[in-house]
């Protein structure tokens, strides 16, 4: 099983480059499989304060990179609304040039209305924003195959998607869909995603293997092997699980067909539940 650490606050109180850097050495260091950032302009982690401190996704993965030699990195997730097709398959192309082959391409429908009124970045009514989606995500598999031919589709028109340099993942940076919606963003995982994201949800993973299921029907319907999905989910830690107990709670996790556990914690990231996933991490990975 793959363990990953998702930033999603950046209010350390000793220093916000300080901090950010302490997470994604820690997690480069201790077998950690991904570094996530929430893709937002403002703060919106649970209990924090609209008005926080809040980093530009691509920006800060760009930082990350710099830092480290492992460790992929990746949004959770970019909102397909708030940048041109384009303009953000060149970003995580940029990304995954730079880094080595790290980069994931995490993406979804995006849902924060009182973030795009805020800043003026637009996010339409939902159904419109999962036919972008739909066709952001034709876009990035077409310029990620080197595919230059025009780009005719309902909300975007590229006369030439170059892109170059390529990429340097093969086939090309990994797609995660963030979302569980089961008629609209799991059918975008079975068509075209290589990684789904859950919720952990405290009801015996009832919600877990009814996903699961919906998802493995949805990929027999596409003509796709549902063992090609990696099956993530987000959960939370804290500075007073133990190391075992918390390998424990991975171990169930991945009974109920869980690949790679994403972990928040409320607030940022303290050097006590890094410490905790960091001791786990050897055990977990091993699962």
């Amino acid at each position: 099983m793959k363990l990953s650490v998702n930033v999603t606050d950046f209010s350390w109180s000793g220093g916000l480059r300080e901090g950010l850097d302490r997470v994604v050495r820690t997690a480069d260091d201790a077998g950690i499989d991904t570094v996530w950032v929430s893709d937002h302009l403002i703060q919106s982690a649970p209990g924090s304060m609209p008005d926080s401190e809040m980093l530009e996704a691509y920006a800060t993965l760009g930082f990350l990179a710099a830092r480290t030699e492992r460790v992929r990195l990746g949004t959770m997730v970019t909102a397909a609304t708030y940048r041109p097709p384009a303009i953000l398959i060149k970003a995580v192309t940029t990304l995954d040039v730079l880094s080595g082959g790290r980069a994931w391409l995490g993406i979804g429908s995006g849902y924060q209305e009182d973030e795009a009124r805020a800043m003026g970045v637009p996010l339409p009514p939902v159904a419109e924003r999962f036919e972008r989606l739909e066709e952001t995500l034709r876009i990035a598999l077409q310029m990620w195959a080197g595919d230059t031919s025009p780009f005719d589709g309902r909300h975007y028109r590229l006369e030439r998607p170059v892109n170059n340099p390529p990429a340097v993942s093969r086939p090309h940076p990994p797609i995660l869909i963030g979302g569980a919606g089961e008629r609209k963003t799991l059918p975008l995982v079975a068509r075209y995603g290589d990684a789904c994201n859950l919720f952990d949800i405290p009801d015996g993973g009832a919600t877990v293997r009814r996903k699961l299921e919906v998802l493995a029907r949805h990929c027999e319907a596409v003509g796709r092997a549902y063992d090609e999905i990696e099956k993530t989910i987000s959960s939370r830690v804290t500075a007073d699980e133990s190391p075992d107990a918390f390998a424990d709670r991975c171990r169930r996790l991945g009974a109920l067909g869980i690949d790679h556990v994403v972990l928040i914690t409320n607030g940022p990231w303290t050097d006590e539940a890094l410490a905790v996933v960091a001791a786990a991490a050897p055990t977990v990975n091993e699962i």
